[in-house]
């Protein structure tokens, strides 16, 4: 499956973002009075694992967009010349 020029910078854009907002708002958590208590509390550990998971998957999605673009920009298909493997 081949992706567009054009999808494959939002993915990236989408993983950019990911990794511009998650980490600020879990600094944001860290600091709230609801987060510790003895220790990690419910609050903090569900958002933890939102923020772990929603990296990993705008990590998954901007590593997709990067492939995307690069295989884009190659300009010759596998069609036009294959590969000669031994």
């Amino acid at each position: 499956m081949t992706l567009s020029k054009r999808a494959s910078w939002f993915l990236i854009a989408v993983g950019v973002w990911t990794w511009a907002i998650w980490p600020n708002f879990l600094r944001n958590i860290w600091k709230d009075d609801r987060s510790w208590d003895d220790g990690p509390t419910g609050f903090f550990t569900v958002h933890l694992v939102l923020t772990v998971v929603s990296l990993v998957i705008g990590t998954v999605v901007g590593w997709l967009g990067i492939r995307a673009a690069r295989a884009g920009r190659s300009g010759v298909s596998e069609k036009a010349a294959p590969l000669n493997r031994v």
